[in-house]
This record gives structure tokens, sequence and C-alpha cells, in this order.
């Protein structure tokens, strides 16, 4: 079964840890051990895995990813927002991760976050769980 996450971000380029909301899911489902899909339902915005502990590194990425791929006068895309779909592209718009002991099996400093460059905007996050 797929369920939804609904996400409002506040910034253009903003990294929003939502490993927190997914887990919530997984304790739901019950599931011990099994996989969790998320993917983004946009293409202007992504998800990804990395450090969740410093707050600086998500500032880090999504100013990189700002710098990487500018809004330039160059893009051609009438609705005036190409760099976002790039960076969509750059980042990915899935992740699968493993579900051990009926939690997100992540590393230390890990998180899971939601990536919107094309804010601010309400946002759909599709999650599915799935026991092995």
């Amino acid at each position: 079964m797929i369920q939804y996450l609904t996400l409002k971000s506040r910034e253009r380029t903003e990294l929003i840890d939502i490993t927190a909301m997914v887990q919530g899911l997984i304790a739901a489902s019950m599931v011990g051990s099994g996989s969790c899909d998320v993917f983004v339902m946009h293409t202007t915005a992504g998800v990804t895995v990395n450090e969740g502990a410093d707050p600086a590194v998500k500032r880090d990425i999504a100013n990189f990813l700002d710098r990487l791929v500018p809004d330039e006068h160059y893009f051609t895309h009438a609705e005036g927002n190409s760099a976002a779909h790039v960076k969509s592209t750059l980042v990915g718009s899935c992740q699968r991760l493993l579900i051990d002991r009926g939690k997100l099996l992540l590393g230390t400093w890990q998180a899971l976050y939601f990536c919107e460059f094309d804010g601010p905007r309400e946002r759909k996050v599709a999650v599915r769980i799935s026991a092995d």
C-alpha cells in the first residue's frame, strides 16, 4: 500500500528532514524487516540521504546546488524554473531504504531529506513499505 506525506516548504531551495515522518509510517505498518521506497512526485524536487546531526550540512548542500545550477537567462523553459528541474535531476526523485527491527536502517549521522528546489510550495511524497 502506498501512503503519502504532505509537506510545505518555506524557501525556494530547502532541505526538509522527513526521517521521523517516514519512521512513523513504518512504525504504524508494523513491518519488522523489509524496505521503504520514498518517491517525490514532482519534477522540481528530490530526496536524498545525508548527515542529519549538523544543520550546516543541509545549508551547505542547498547553497552549493544554488551556485552549481543558478537561475540563469539561458534557460528556455517558459515557467522560469529550469534550474529547479536540473537540481531535481542531479539529486534524484527516489530512495530505497532498508527496514530492520521496525526502523529505518540509517547510519549514525544519516537522515532522509526532501529537497525543495522551487518553493515555497505544498508537495507530496509517496511512501511504500514492503515486508521481506
